[in-house]
Order: structure tokens, then sequence, then C-alpha cells
């Protein structure tokens, strides 16, 4: 049984070993230039005997405390994911480092499950399943927990009689992983659903948008059952967020007294990185260097036929011609991109398939009494597949 809290206490001795070594380029960086191309002599061999065996043992220290902390804090499945706090804390986590979390096998990487009250559930255990299914995939550093108490899941089970389903993920890992992680889930769910599965129904905030559509083209026994598509603010084209950080980790990482500050941003994790241009196959980022500055063109993914696919886009300004609302959208996704819409591509949303709310942000979007209303008239009117 996973036991978060020790896990977390390890990782934060050894993210603190990190940040001293950080330090210490930081440290020897000034000193280079200090002492100059001959400060080769005595002074500067006594400098760095002392000040590497300062921070070596600080290292040290922050291990040694790390598995000290560890054993103290181990108990039988301590989970810290089950409550709203504790879930947040770890969705960051795993949002910042989520990739490098599961290559190690650490208790904090959160799996692809459903979610009810905090818990997995299986689906052949959902509670009061009905046939018409409407999933909510979160976003980056979120989980189901963001969407809110009074949910749009709740009210459009009051008013279409839906049953809402919300999936939690690991958001550090690759769209195109989570994808395929998502449509697993989707085919589990209609093969043990405790009602047959007649229609179903994906809602998508910021990345989940992009980990629907991802799942849609991987594919599985569930696609055909597929209405709807909504995707709330999310960066179909990519969004500038990530590439200001892609190119200020460059920028950084050609002074030595910066360079540290350019390794903790390629840390980021893989997921955030495929956000730079909206990836969502493998071919995006197989065998390709993450560090490229100029980034191969990604392969365009069709939407899924016979569903009828919907997206809100938000700007900061009521109205999304203004000059600053352009430039910011809504503060992490400009409207082009919600709308896949870019100068140089085109998603395939219909000319009417789309809502703009003004005068609100990004995180907005994941209850807002405008979007829900958008929402419910689109889910109302199911298509017919062919």
């Amino acid at each position: 049984m996973a036991d978060e809290l020790r896990a977390l206490t390890r990782l934060t001795f050894d993210e603190l070993g990190e940040a001293t070594g950080g330090i210490a380029q930081v440290h020897r960086a000034i000193a280079d230039r200090a002492f100059g191309p001959v400060g080769s002599g005595p002074p500067r061999a006594l400098h760095d005997a002392i000040s590497g065996g300062v921070y070596a043992g600080i290292r040290r220290a922050a291990g040694l405390a790390g598995r000290a902390a560890g054993v103290a804090a181990a108990g039988r499945g301590r989970s810290l994911s089950v409550t709203p706090r504790g879930a947040a804390a770890l969705a960051v986590l795993n949002g910042l480092r989520g990739d490098a979390l599961e290559r190690e096998g650490s208790d904090l990487a959160e799996p692809m499950c459903i979610r009810v009250g905090g818990r997995p559930v299986a689906p052949a255990d959902f509670p009061d399943a009905g046939p018409r299914v409407v999933v909510f995939v979160h976003g980056l550093f979120e989980t189901e927990y963001a969407w809110g108490s009074d949910s749009y899941g709740a009210r459009l089970a009051r008013d279409l009689d839906v049953t809402a389903v919300y999936v939690r993920f690991n958001s550090g890992r690759h769209i195109s992983e989570n994808g395929r992680s998502l449509s697993d889930l989707l085919d589990e769910l209609v093969a043990d659903w405790p009602v047959p599965v007649e229609r179903i129904a994906l809602v998508g905030h910021s990345m989940g948008g992009l980990v629907a559509r991802s799942a849609c083209h991987a594919g599985g026994d569930w696609t055909p059952r597929v209405r709807h598509t909504v995707s709330l603010g999310t960066p179909h084209t990519g969004t500038p967020v990530e590439s200001a950080v892609h190119y200020a980790a460059a920028a950084l990482g050609v002074v030595g007294e910066t360079r540290p500050f350019a390794g903790f941003l390629r840390r980021r994790s893989a997921g955030i990185r495929d956000l730079r241009s909206g990836s969502l196959v493998d071919e995006d980022w197989r065998d390709c260097d993450p560090e490229a500055l100029r980034a191969a063109a990604c392969r365009e993914v069709p939407l899924l036929d016979g569903a009828a696919h919907h997206f809100v886009a938000a700007t900061i300004t009521a109205d999304p011609g203004h000059p600053f609302g352009r430039l910011v959208g809504d503060w992490l996704v400009l409207q082009p991109s919600a709308s896949g819409r870019s100068r140089s591509r085109v998603v395939g949303f219909g000319d009417e398939a789309g809502a703009h709310v003004g005068g609100t942000h990004h995180l907005a979007l994941l209850n807002h009494p405008a979007v829900y209303e958008r929402l419910r008239d689109w889910l109302a009117r199911a298509p017919r597949r062919a």
C-alpha cells in the first residue's frame, strides 16, 4: 500500500540537497570570476576545499535527515491524496516532477483512476451509475477537487440525468501517455460499468482537453459511444508560457552564475513541455532533444469522427478583441489556441462549436455560470453517430 507521507518527507529532503548543490554551483561560478584566470594558487585551493566541504556536508546531512525522517514518518499506507489539501499538494508535485516520480516508482506518482470522495473507485463499484456518462478530466497541477463543490457534474446530473465521473491523473507525464491511460480506463469503464453505457461525453479543462483528445486518438471499445467533447481553456496549439520558460532556460544556461537556474527550469516535467505546442502523440517527443530551441512541428491529430466537439475560450477583458486580452488571453492560454486556430494550425472545430467568456481567467473556467449554461445546452443535444 502506498505510503505518501513517507515518500513526501524523503523527497523534501532530497530536494533540499539538490538546492544546496545548485547554490554550490553558483558559488563556484562567482569564485571563478573573482579569482580570475590566474587564481589557481594556495588561496583558491583553500577556498575550494573549505566551500566544497561545507556544501558536501550539507548535502550529506540533508540525505541522512531525509532517511531518518522517512523512517519516522513511515506508516501503513498513510495517504495524503484523499483530502483536498493533500491532493492539491501532490497535484502540484506531480505536475512539476510527475514523470520522474513515475520512473523512480515513487508512492507519490498518481496513477490514472476514477475518484469518488477523494478515493479510487473501480468502474464496477461506481455508486448510482447511469447509462449516460460525462467524464471530467482536470488540468495541470489539478485534481478532481478543482471542479468545486457544486460542480458542473452535480448540476448536469440534476438537469440532464447523467452520471458524472471524475478522473485524477499524474499531469507530469507526457500527454500521449496519459491519453493512453485514459483510453484504457474508459475501456474498463465500458466493460465493467454496472449498467450498459449508452453515451459518453468528455469535458477537459486546460491540459485535460489535450489528454481527452489524445485518448480519442488512441481509440478503444469506448470511442463509438462518445457523443461530445468539450475543452475549457485548452491550449490546442500551445501556450506561450511554456515557450517563454523554454527559451529562458536556454538563456540562463549561457552564463555560469545562472546555469543552475537553467538546470532547475529544465527539470520541469514532460507534461509541462508538451504544452509548448499542444503535443498529443509519442512521435512529438520520442527520440527528440527536449532542449532544442526550434521544436519540430507536432503531428496534427484530427478530432474524433462522429462526435460533436466544442470549446470555451476566455479572456480577462470583456472584449476578446481588446489588445490586452489578445496579448494575455486568460493569463495562461490565448484565445486562438483555446479555439484551435493559430496562424499556422487549425484543429478543426466547427464555426458554431465554441464560446467566448470575457472578463474572466483560466481557473474560473472550472466553475463558471456562463460555461455551465453552454455545457448544459451542448450536452442536451446528442448527435447521432454514423
